[in-house]
């Protein structure tokens, strides 16, 4: 289910139920672009059953997958059939269009051009964890991401997402486990694997990769102490999950290896959850590893490797928190969340 994955938190104090978020997206379900539109997204049925839920809850966890759409049209396609128009305004009235008139010109051939695009459909998965506070899409690139996002704060009143962010960047990380010389001293839980990439910060932007290579070596050693600093690292957990970890902490090229998915249940829907349960679980392993490894969660107002201040306004807003946190707590007793 995720080849990749960018981690978020949940800021306090959001915490619906199951029926509150499945009323909030029914309003918001997926819809085809119309004929004269580039671009739709909604959210659609996690098991992929017409007029099912749209939030799964499993194992704990809560799983949503949104649906996006898009058409284009070639920008050449587009300035050739504007300039059709420009052309022939220019031989009926002997005046050249202005650029507001040829901005007009390439808008009307859009509009005139995108029913007959091809729309092509992409989906991401979101895996909510309330437990831990975290937010999870397998989404990779920034528009996409992007999308997800604005997707989620326009569905959900009060939900305030921000990237997860630690005490140690994992570049920082990276660039320490690839210049030790004893595998003794990686992080508990994980290991380096045979691919990475090396990236210099200078003008010429240099980059080394090594592929199925030993990185133990003082080559590698050596790129690093010239200043080239690794952005991408292959790692591997408990010999359990192998990913690649980027500098920005997001997690791809994900595998759950050898035995990690034994017998599997064959009916579809059993698998649909045995599929949810053991990927978020052995994630929530991986990311565990990974955050103890790059010295746990920083927290808002805090210094990378400093406890925060506290101040009476961020005392007294914790306090609330918890209390918060008591009184959901209690109210969630027998719930299966």
């Amino acid at each position: 289910m995720f080849k990749n994955l960018t981690l978020y938190r949940i800021a306090p104090g959001w915490a619906p139920s199951l029926d509150a978020m499945e009323k909030a997206l029914d309003g918001a379900r997926f819809v085809p672009c119309s004929a004269t539109q580039d671009k739709s997204l909604g959210w659609v049925e996690p098991r992929g059953e017409a007029h099912g839920p749209l939030v799964e809850a499993v194992a704990g966890q809560r799983i949503l997958k949104l649906q996006i759409e898009t058409k284009s049209v070639p920008g050449a396609v587009v300035r050739r059939k504007a300039q059709e128009a420009a052309d022939h305004i220019e031989a009926t009235t002997g005046r050249k269009p202005g650029k507001k008139e040829t901005k007009g010109l390439r808008e009307d051939a859009l509009m005139a051009l995108l029913p007959q695009a091809f729309a092509r459909q992409q989906s991401a998965w979101i895996w909510i964890d309330p437990e831990r506070g975290w937010l999870a899409t397998d989404a990779s690139s920034q528009g996409k991401l992007d999308d997800i996002v604005t997707a989620l704060v326009r569905a959900f009143d009060g939900l305030a997402l921000t990237l997860f962010n630690t005490q140690v960047t994992p570049q920082a990380a990276m660039t320490q486990w690839l210049s030790v010389t004893d595998a003794e001293q990686w992080p508990e839980g994980l290991a380096v694997e045979r691919d990475c990439e090396l990236r210099s910060s200078d003008e010429e932007r240099s980059v080394v990769r090594f592929t199925r290579h030993h990185l133990f070596n003082d080559e590698v050693r050596r790129h690093i102490s010239e200043g080239k600093l690794p952005t991408r690292l292959a790692l591997n957990w408990e010999g359990r999950v192998g990913f690649t970890l980027t500098e920005s902490m997001a997690l791809k090229k994900i595998q759950f290896l050898e035995g990690v998915f034994e017998d599997r249940p064959a009916n579809e829907e059993e698998s649909f959850d045995s599929n949810v349960a053991i990927g978020t679980g052995e994630l929530r392993g991986v990311l565990d590893a990974l955050i103890a490894a790059l010295g746990g969660e920083l927290q808002p107002g805090q210094v990378p490797g400093h406890e925060p201040v506290a101040t009476p306004a961020t005392a007294s807003a914790n306090n609330s928190a918890t209390t918060r946190a008591d009184a959901n707590a209690t109210a969630d007793e027998g719930a299966p969340f």
